[in-house]
């Protein structure tokens, strides 16, 4: 009887335990996202140079409306698959030297087939993006066979022999209504089910808590 009683006593302090960290994983949550609105309806800022590229991180830096000029690379577009609200196509993915000689990518927008946009010079604001290696779609990138499942900005670098380049993509922000490659369609979604998990949690607790209960008031009339 002693042991059961520990046993429950352990594993109920375990789940009130899982159920507390869930709770703060709630409010880490809600804090990135309120910082996320933040920064993507904010005045676009430079794009990040060489100089910060060591110290840039997803929760940090991720969906910064920045902006950058430059020119574009058109003869080393990439097109990666991609499924929008338009429909399945592709996202055109091509390299700018900016004026402040570093090479950034940035994802254009969405077409329906494989032609090259028009390129030249370009001012682009949009949102930072980390890069996305290891493939898509369940799939993974095949530079070799040009065929890319997601926005891998290391591997379409070497693919394209860039060089170096930004450890960051740029999603450019939506052009005038017609415009081809079709930019703007950034969605912006993070899970938040820790709320339910914590609930879950605690209602283990106190289902383990109401056995042991139970259990004791047996022993006590069987006792009596």
């Amino acid at each position: 009887m002693a042991a059961l009683l520990v046993v429950a006593g352990v594993l109920c302090a375990g789940l009130i335990g899982l159920g507390i960290w869930q709770i703060q994983r709630l409010s880490w949550k809600l804090a990135l996202i309120a910082s996320v609105e933040q920064r993507v309806h904010a005045a676009p800022i430079p794009a990040p140079g060489p100089e910060r590229w060591a110290t840039i991180s997803a929760t940090q830096d991720g969906y910064r409306h920045v902006r950058v000029a430059g020119r574009y690379r058109d003869d080393a577009t990439v097109f990666v698959q991609a499924v929008t609200e338009r429909g399945p196509g592709f996202w055109a993915m091509t390299p700018l030297v900016s004026d402040r000689g570093f090479t950034v990518l940035i994802n254009r927008g969405f077409v329906a087939d494989r032609r090259t946009p028009a390129g030249g010079a370009a001012s682009v604001s949009g949102l930072l993006r980390p890069s996305e290696p290891g493939g898509g779609f369940l799939r993974s990138n095949d530079p070799a066979a040009n065929r890319w499942y997601s926005r891998d900005v290391a591997a379409i670098a070497a693919a394209r022999r860039l060089g170096p380049v930004a450890p960051y993509f740029i999603d450019a922000e939506a052009g005038p209504p017609g415009r081809v490659p079709v930019g703007g369609l950034t969605v912006i979604r993070f899970s938040n089910n820790h709320l339910v998990y914590a609930l879950t949690w605690f209602a283990l607790a106190v289902m383990v808590a109401g056995a042991a209960a139970m259990l004791v008031r047996s022993q006590r009339r069987d006792a009596a």
